[in-house]
């Protein structure tokens, strides 16, 4: 089944990420822009930016989170806009 042919809501986008895949929209701008979930973890401090507020080896829980894969490569913490929430324009990337 080709995944990226078909268009859906975000609560369709939502359980595709949670299942691993990336999901876009085809009405973002940026080329080659992307979404997909960072899954929760536990890690011991190590290095900046965590050690100038934790001690080192200080345990931490990251919590999960979406990530995005922005049009100049760069990935960063993303947030849906109200506007990304109500399109149904989404689809997944393959």
């Amino acid at each position: 089944m080709n995944l990226a042919a078909k268009h859906f809501d975000f609560g369709i986008a939502l359980h595709h990420l949670r299942q691993g895949r990336k999901v876009t929209r085809d009405g973002w701008n940026g080329k080659d822009m992307f979404v997909f979930l960072v899954q929760g973890s536990k890690f011991q401090v190590s290095r900046a930016p965590l050690n100038q507020f934790y001690p080192d080896g200080t345990e931490v829980e990251y919590r999960p989170h979406l990530d995005m894969r922005y049009a100049d490569g760069t990935i960063g913490v993303w947030l849906a806009s109200q506007s990304d929430m109500l399109m149904d324009d989404w689809r997944v990337v393959e």
